[in-house]
């Protein structure tokens, strides 16, 4: 094979990037095919790649041998504060037709986000590719984030002994409340170690007094001796801002939140409380299901997979000057 020529990414390099991301989804969906099989043309693949390509301070990589692209890379901060000085390689933003060529691109295109400042860099990339996964590791890269999916099921949904499981309520605001905060209040504990603005118990009780009779979501709470112990919300992956592009079936639910009180983990309550969702989903008509969570997350990361889902994507992570 010649000698890789890695430059920087250039507008006149879509068509080439497209064709390589086209290329990676089709490999990507014979391992998982409940992802969207538009992004097997490279005319889908293109308009991700150009969206992305057009955003504000986007920049990038490509990878040449004997004239033809072997790869590309492109990042795009995030706006959002609780990233830091960040850097974002989205699933359209690499492709490769080698494995090892993305850490030539990285080599290249991570100069300029460390001369920038961009000291966060985190990258989305198909969990069913491991010699991928491994050349993102081997360039310091850790796993933080799964995004997984699985087909719905509109079988039963038993819950563990004295558990009932309904949909919420009014009355059962207070309770959804002390829920929403007990998921961040887990996650900032050891070994998540989750850091990140939280609203107060009286702002999200506000929101909740909105939203409870919103169609568009569905909303169960676990009830074990009259007390609401755990809570679990449903509904279009539309809706999710993490789960977008290529990680998005084409019709799938999203179970975007679930929470248990700490006395009732460990105990099945939010197994059963994903079940119950799945089944909302199944009879809502979705033939997917789609969730995310901190690989850190001991209780989540073994609920969800016993669950049934299988991973997607990855989202990894890595801080440099430090």
């Amino acid at each position: 094979m010649p000698r890789l020529e890695i430059r920087p990414f250039e507008e006149a390099d879509l068509d080439a990037a497209a064709d390589l991301l086209a290329a990676r989804h089709a490999v990507h969906r014979r391992a998982e095919p409940l992802l969207d099989a538009r992004y097997e043309d490279p005319a889908a693949a293109r308009e991700e790649i150009a969206e992305l390509w057009s955003g504000p301070d986007a920049s990038g990589a490509v990878a040449l041998a004997g004239g033809r692209a072997e790869g590309y890379l492109i990042g795009v901060p995030s706006p959002n504060g609780i990233w830091g000085p960040n850097i974002w390689v989205t699933p359209a933003g690499h492709a490769v037709a080698a494995a090892e060529t993305i850490r030539d691109l990285y080599a290249v295109a991570a100069r300029r986000w460390a001369a920038d400042g961009r000291t966060a860099h985190y990258a989305l990339v198909p969990a069913t590719d491991p010699a991928l996964v491994d050349a993102w590791f081997r360039l310091g890269f850790g796993q933080q984030q799964v995004h997984a999916v699985r087909e719905t099921t509109s079988a039963g949904t038993p819950a563990p002994a004295g558990v009932t499981i309904r949909r919420a309520a009014p009355d059962d605001i207070p309770a959804l409340a002390a829920l929403e905060l007990s998921l961040p209040e887990h996650q900032a504990r050891s070994p998540v170690f989750s850091s990140g603005p939280t609203s107060t118990l009286d702002e999200i009780i506000a929101e909740w007094e909105e939203s409870i009779d919103d169609a568009d979501y569905a909303t169960f709470v676990a009830e074990r001796d009259g007390v609401v112990v755990g809570s679990g919300v449903g509904c279009d992956v539309r809706v999710s801002r993490s789960n977008t592009s290529l990680i998005r079936p084409a019709r799938a639910g999203f179970l975007g939140f679930a929470a248990v009180l700490p006395q009732a983990r460990g105990t099945g309550v939010g197994q059963a409380l994903g079940r119950t969702v799945l089944h909302w989903a199944a009879s809502a008509g979705y033939p997917a299901a789609v969730t995310d969570w901190r690989a850190s997350n001991l209780l989540s990361s073994r609920a969800w997979a016993r669950l049934g889902f299988r991973p997607a994507f990855l989202r990894l992570h890595r801080m440099i000057g430090h």
